[in-house]
């Protein structure tokens, strides 16, 4: 329990209590690189699934050349908490950081002083990081000693959801198009209606191309729980984050148990593959390619390399997404956008000997070019511009639809290198995607909400800390135990020692922190 609970990530940076002033410091040109200014950095991504490299393909080189830096990555080989614990323990972080804004080592990293302050490094060497940085995230980040120490990727803030925005959520419903057609497109909104499909997909194509089906697809399970079952599983069902202007516990509601007890009678049928329990996301990746799962609760984002790839083998055999599970009520969807948070956050380590040459490289893949480069290529090379947006020439477009692992050696762009990605910037220019791509975010339209309001940070080494670490591995323990019940009443036994569990290890202290949290945001937001 120990080794589980260390591993475990507990929400983090979410209200820095000062403003930023960003408009008191001067803004400039992004900076020409001389000989002098160059080196080779190594960059810490904090995902043992990363491994993209830098040099070779046409973004990464037209990006050292601007900025005269050179990028080593690197991962972990396995765990990712342990292999952080490890760098931040030996104070060997690398020259950059970057790592999900929930991670509790990024509270430790800044509080014992080891990496810079970003806009310590923007007054001394890069006056552009004032042009390209943008305010309200600087703000959101600004700590209580006035210095913004990260940066995140992929952040909007609740006006960005006003008007016609066009912000999606990433969590979607997905089903196999062919598969799901050929048994008549059932609804699959109800637990009942959900387990018929899957017993008729299954019944009707036990294999696929010579393979197994797996009936029911899932992100990866590991020491906190499975995103599939139980973060996404709750959005879907429109469980409230709050009730009474009370933080809420969305995980003992009972229409999420409903719903986890149909896909244990599901496990008890075996249409719950093994697979999904212990497989990683390189061996998920390799399976949703050869098209092996008939329906998952998934990220669509990171099947849409998957999508272009099927789409160009068989039109029919992609992914789309449809309307899953729903509450008793039927009540509409609530999937997050992305919140000011954004999804990672990148750091300058002190440890970096060239400070100056890191927040430049910053700054640059912050900006207009940079963002350019990161999610298109080279303009006239890999795309030219019509009417304010980019037309992809047709050799990258095929490579692109193709064949992504040539897309990524030789283009490289495609947002392969995300950690500075900027979603709303890019949504200005980017050439609209495919129809296979649209679809899937253009179902999770009318459903979006901004959520960052909910999201806590709870201060390490706390009373609250303990608790939630205590809680979330208590979650983690018990869900795989009641999806593989081999009985309703064992289920029931599980379920009633779940609530139990999370009841006396502190659930009580981490609502009311929550709860206070969450009001604080909302002030801060100007949110009601």
């Amino acid at each position: 329990m120990k080794r589980m609970i260390s591993m475990l990530l507990c929400l983090a940076m979410m209200l820095g209590t000062a403003g930023c002033a960003s408009n008191a410091h001067p803004a400039g040109p992004s900076p020409e690189v001389t000989e002098a200014a160059s080196a080779n950095l190594k960059w810490y991504i904090n995902f043992s699934w990363y491994n993209t490299p830098w040099g070779g393909n046409a973004v990464s080189e037209a990006i050292t050349e601007r900025t005269g830096v050179d990028i080593t990555f690197v991962s972990p080989e396995g765990s990712e908490t342990e292999t952080l614990d490890a760098l931040i323990a030996g104070n060997n972080l690398p020259d950059l950081v970057t790592l999900g804004w929930w991670e509790s080592q990024l509270n430790t990293i800044i509080d014992r002083g080891m990496v810079y302050a970003l806009n310590e490094l923007a007054d001394e060497y890069d006056a552009y990081f004032w042009t390209v940085a943008d305010e309200e995230r600087l703000n959101w980040y600004t700590a209580a000693d006035g210095n913004v120490y990260c940066y995140p990727n992929s952040s909007c803030a609740p006006r960005d959801y006003e008007g016609d925005a066009r912000i999606g959520s990433n969590q979607t419903f997905l089903v196999r198009k062919d598969i799901y057609e050929a048994i008549g497109s059932p609804d699959m909104t109800t637990p009942e209606g959900f387990a018929d499909a899957v017993r008729a997909a299954a019944e009707a194509f036990p294999t696929v191309d010579g393979l197994p089906l797996i009936p029911v697809g899932a992100h990866e399970f590991t020491e906190r729980g499975c995103d599939s079952f139980d973060l996404f599983l709750v959005n879907f069902l429109a469980i409230p984050y709050e009730k009474d202007g009370t933080y809420y516990d969305r995980y003992t509601d009972p229409e999420y148990k409903r719903w986890l007890a149909m896909f244990r009678q599901l496990g008890e049928e075996g249409l719950l593959a093994t697979d999904i329990f212990i497989d990683k996301r390189v061996q998920m990746e390799e399976k949703a390619a050869q098209g092996r799962y008939f329906c998952m609760l998934y990220q669509r984002t990171d099947i849409a390399d998957i999508q272009r790839m099927r789409y160009s083998q068989d039109p029919d055999s992609v992914y789309i997404a449809v309307d899953g599970p729903r509450n008793s009520s039927g009540d509409p969807y609530t999937l997050p956008g992305t919140g000011l948070n954004g999804w990672t956050v990148t750091l300058i380590s002190k440890n970096c000997q060239r400070p100056d040459l890191a927040i430049r490289l910053m700054s640059f893949m912050m900006g207009e070019e940079g963002q350019k480069l990161i999610a298109l290529g080279v303009e006239g090379e890999h795309y030219t511009m019509v009417d304010g947006r980019a037309v992809l020439t047709e050799e990258t477009a095929r490579l692109l639809n193709e064949d992504n692992a040539a897309y990524i050696a030789q283009v490289g762009a495609n947002d392969s290198y995300w950690m500075l990605q900027d979603n709303l910037m890019q949504s200005q220019w980017k050439p609209l995607d495919e129809p296979v791509i649209r679809q899937m975010e253009e179902w999770t339209l009318p459903y979006t909400v901004y959520t960052g309001q909910y999201d806590t940070d709870f201060t390490p080494g706390s009373e609250e800390d303990a608790a939630h670490q205590r809680i979330t591995a208590i979650h983690g323990e018990m869900l795989p135990r009641l999806l593989l019940a081999s009985s309703e009443e064992e289920f029931e036994w599980y379920w009633e020692m779940y609530v139990y569990l999370r009841e006396t290890n502190g659930l009580e202290l981490v609502l009311e922190e929550s709860t206070r949290q969450m009001e604080a945001a909302k002030a801060r937001l100007g949110l009601e």
